[in-house]
């Protein structure tokens, strides 16, 4: 049996370990928590930047159509209804910026399913027909994409889920494109990975596509 002074030095030490990896926890933690609100400060002051650009004037009475369409082994699947809450991250987000925007009811009501699709296609007719239709001025394009494969570290399925929007005027000419990406390694609802994806990053997306446009209506 190890003697009284033996018996408190190993637990003086056995604490002293514990309150060490405690410390040593909570400072990564700490510094974790730091880099991310970091991170979210930086980010706020991007958008921030983005869109302090002065061209509210040049989209007063401008309105813009968003539609999202899916790539698939097939084409692209352009059900509007199928993208009910990503349409509408976006949509909140454009009319806090002060644009006006039609909703999901108002496009399927004056636009064929066809000239949707044609717009995936980059068919300039289509996109000039869609736009004199609604009388708009813009259409914002967002469109989801996913890659699958096996990871070379983890050797398990992974999933990469990109959205890239682009803005085009009602002529067709393309004003902005802007891309957000994310992956998982076990996800298999892509369209809910999708939708995270934008609520995550949409306010930067928005911003950016913003930006583009006061930049190229002030170049003009």
């Amino acid at each position: 049996m190890p003697a009284p002074t033996t018996t408190l030095r190993l637990l003086a030490v056995f604490l002293g370990l514990t309150f060490s990896a405690g410390q040593a926890g909570a400072f990564k933690f700490s510094e974790e928590e730091e880099k991310a609100k970091g991170d979210d400060q930086a980010r706020a002051q991007r958008i921030g930047q983005l869109v302090s650009a002065p061209c509210k004037q040049q989209l007063k009475n401008k309105k813009i159509m968003l539609v999202i369409a899916e790539r698939t082994a097939n084409g692209y699947n352009t059900t509007q209804s199928r993208y009910g809450p990503h349409f509408q991250a976006i949509n909140l987000r454009l009319r806090a910026l002060g644009l006006k925007t039609y909703t999901q009811e108002e496009i399927r009501a004056q636009i064929a399913q066809a000239e949707i699709e044609a717009h995936f296609r980059n068919d300039p007719d289509a996109a000039i027909n869609a736009s004199k239709k609604l009388g708009a001025s813009f259409i914002l394009r967002g469109l989801i994409t996913t890659q699958t494969g096996i990871n070379p570290v983890l050797k398990i399925n992974e999933v990469a889920v990109h959205m890239g929007f682009t803005l085009v005027s009602a002529g067709g000419r393309t004003i902005s494109s802007v891309a957000a990406k994310d992956e998982s390694y076990s996800g298999t609802d892509m369209l809910g990975m999708a939708l995270t994806l934008v609520n995550e990053q949409a306010d930067e997306v928005v911003a950016r596509l913003y930006n583009d446009y006061c930049r190229s209506a002030g170049a003009k």
